[in-house]
């Protein structure tokens, strides 16, 4: 099948994109990956995405973001792409059953969280995620107005993302397993500053306890010095030990910065190969919001239906 858009993912950026380029008359095809709709879709409450001012729930909103992209004639594939060749005119992207022949090609395959590999990280009702446990403090620090809430990491996120929740939680502990942190000077000197802030050094979490209440009331810890263990009351736990982008099928192809995320021509989408774009999370490791992926989302098919343009008319 040839496509004069392809578009890799179906998170905000990707759909997003799926509907101007539909608009334009583009035909764009989605292929929409391993998590359909993006983080979104293990989202509880999303109460930051302008035009719902009572909020939505993270599934709900993906929803009518793909039935606005299906209105306008989108088509979808489920599954992930396999390989990828954009090293020749037109493109070539490989699914499990079938190979996309593409004019333009949009990656949006987002980022993930990395977490610490505890059950009480996954989703509910496996975990605890979504009911005290985010890997995301701007998107989620509101639900914790005035609560005991733990940030488990020890590079500049995590302590960015203490600061910013010493705004609104009651206190704010810092859990790291070492004394040193990878943080740069300025941001660990910022958080010791703070006096919401407390620390727990040489120490980390074992279990996220709570699951008979679903919600998180509490952590066991272990010194990570010695053998003792123990548990302490909390609201929620903040996972800041960083993103990974989901680059791995451009290694080698697409330009990537040294943590892997798609490096695009600034104030544009552009990647470093002409008529291939980079939208959302896999090209943002700043912001990282729903509504900033879903304007590059747009950037990018507003590039890629000028890019053709000024290819057709060569």
């Amino acid at each position: 099948m040839e496509r004069n858009v392809a578009i890799i993912g179906s998170g905000p950026a990707g759909l997003t994109a799926a509907i101007y380029a539909a608009r334009a008359n583009l035909s764009p095809i989605v292929v929409e990956g391993s998590q359909p709709g993006g983080q979104l879709m293990i989202t509880t409450d999303v109460e930051n995405y302008p035009g719902f001012p009572n909020g939505i729930m993270g599934p709900e909103v993906m929803d009518l973001f793909r039935k606005q992209a299906e209105r306008f004639d989108t088509e979808f594939v489920w599954g992930e792409v396999t390989k990828v060749e954009l090293c020749e005119w037109p493109f070539k992207l490989y699914t499990e059953d079938t190979v996309i022949v593409a004019k333009t090609v949009i990656v949006a395959t987002g980022a993930s969280a990395k977490w610490q590999g505890l059950k009480g990280e996954l989703p509910w009702p496996e975990g605890l995620q979504g009911r005290g446990v985010s890997a995301c403090a701007t998107c989620d620090g509101f639900f914790f107005k005035n609560k005991d809430v733990i940030v488990v990491g020890g590079g500049d996120t995590a302590m960015e993302e203490a600061n910013y929740l010493t705004r609104m939680c009651k206190s704010v502990t810092l859990v790291h397993r070492r004394e040193q942190f990878r943080a740069s000077k300025i941001m660990v000197d910022r958080a010791r500053k703070n006096p919401k802030i407390n620390w727990v050094l040489n120490a980390a979490i074992e279990e996220i306890l709570g699951m008979e209440e679903g919600k998180v009331t509490g952590v066991r810890l272990k010194s990570t010095v010695d053998d003792r263990v123990w548990e302490q009351p909390t609201e929620g736990v903040f996972v800041a030990i960083g993103h990974k982008p989901n680059s791995d099928l451009f290694s080698g192809i697409l330009e990537m910065d040294e943590a892997g995320y798609l490096k695009v021509v600034p104030g544009t989408t552009r990647t470093n190969i002409d008529g291939v774009f980079a939208a959302g999370d896999i090209a943002d490791h700043v912001y990282r919001q729903a509504v900033t992926a879903s304007g590059l989302g747009c950037m990018a098919a507003i590039e890629a239906e000028r890019w053709l343009e000024a290819r057709h008319a060569e």
